[in-house]
C-alpha cells in the first residue's frame, strides 16, 4: 500500500489527538494554543449537540459524567456519516453496540437513549401518509384500519417515558412498557402507553397483509388469548381503535374488499 502524503498523515494525526488528546500526540507543528482551542471547539460544539439532542440523558448526568460519555464516544465510534441530524443514530449506535457500562451508569441508559433519539428522528422524518384511498372517518370495526407511517411502536423493560430526576427506576418494570410514538399533522410529537392486548392490535394492523377488518382481528386477539367474552372486548378493541385515531396513530380505514 502507497504510503499516505505527508499533508494526509497531519490530518489523520489531528484528527486522532482531537478525538483523544491523552493518547494521541498533537501533530507537530502545531503551535498548542492553537491546538487547544482546536480541541475545545470540536469538543463543545458536539457536547452541546448531544445535549440539545438527548436533554434527559443530559440533565441525569453529572456534567463530569456526561463529559466522559461524551468523550468516549469521540473515542471510540467510527461514525458513517457527517450530518449533523444522523448524529443520535450514531451515538444510540455507540451506546448500545461499542460502550462498555460503568458501575454508576442508570441501568435504563441505553433504552433511554433509544427512546430520546426515536422522538428526535419521528420529528424530523419524511416519511408521508397516503390518504388517496383512506376514509379519515371510515368504521374501524367494518373497515380496514390503516396505521400512520409517524407512528412507530416499541416494547421497553423501564418506563422511558417518565423517567426525570424525581423518578429513576433501578429495575425493569414487571410487564414490558409498549409505547406507541407519534407525529400528528401539527408535527407535534407525543406518545401513547399501550398495554400487550393494545400493542398486539397494533402491531396486527400493521401487518394486515390480507386486508381483515379490525372487528375480525379483534376476533383474532380474543381467540388468541381465550378471552371469554369476546363481545366485550370488540367494544374495548373499538375504543382502543377509536382513541389511536384520535391521535392520529391511525389515519382512518379503507374498504374491505
Amino acid at each position: 500500500m502507497a504510503e499516505r502524503p505527508e499533508f494526509q498523515e497531519k490530518q489523520y494525526a489531528f484528527a486522532a489527538h482531537i478525538r483523544d488528546p491523552q493518547k494521541a500526540p498533537a501533530p507537530e507543528g502545531i503551535e498548542e494554543r492553537r491546538m487547544a482551542i482546536y480541541r475545545e471547539l470540536f469538543f463543545n460544539n458536539l457536547r452541546s449537540l448531544l445535549s440539545n439532542m438527548f436533554p434527559v440523558l443530559n440533565k441525569l448526568h453529572s456534567d463530569e459524567k456526561w463529559r466522559r460519555l461524551v468523550r468516549r464516544f469521540m473515542q471510540r465510534h467510527e461514525a458513517h456519516t457527517p450530518y449533523f441530524l444522523q448524529l443520535p443514530a450514531e451515538f444510540l449506535d455507540f451506546l448500545q453496540n461499542e460502550y462498555e457500562p460503568e458501575p454508576d451508569d442508570f441501568p435504563f441508559l441505553v433504552e433511554l437513549a433509544h427512546y430520546e433519539y426515536i422522538e428526535l428522528a419521528l420529528s424530523v422524518s419524511e416519511e408521508t401518509n397516503d390518504l388517496e384511498s383512506v376514509d379519515p372517518d371510515g368504521d374501524l370495526l367494518a373497515g380496514i384500519p390503516v396505521k400512520s407511517a409517524l407512528a412507530w411502536a416499541f416494547a421497553y423493560q423501564y418506563p422511558v417515558h417518565r423517567i426525570s430526576a424525581d423518578y429513576l427506576p433501578d429495575a425493569p418494570a414487571e410487564e414490558p412498557v409498549y409505547l406507541a410514538v407519534y407525529r400528528g399533522s401539527d408535527d407535534k410529537v407525543g406518545f401513547l402507553e399501550l398495554n400487550a392486548v393494545t400493542a398486539g392490535l397494533l402491531n396486527a394492523i400493521e401487518e394486515n397483509e390480507t386486508g381483515q377488518t379490525g372487528e375480525a382481528m379483534l376476533r383474532k386477539l380474543a381467540a388468541d388469548i381465550n378471552y371469554p367474552d369476546v363481545g366485550a372486548f370488540i367494544g374495548h378493541g373499538a375504543s382502543a381503535l377509536s382513541e389511536m385515531r384520535s391521535l392520529e396513530i391511525l389515519t382512518g380505514t379503507r374498504i374491505a374488499g
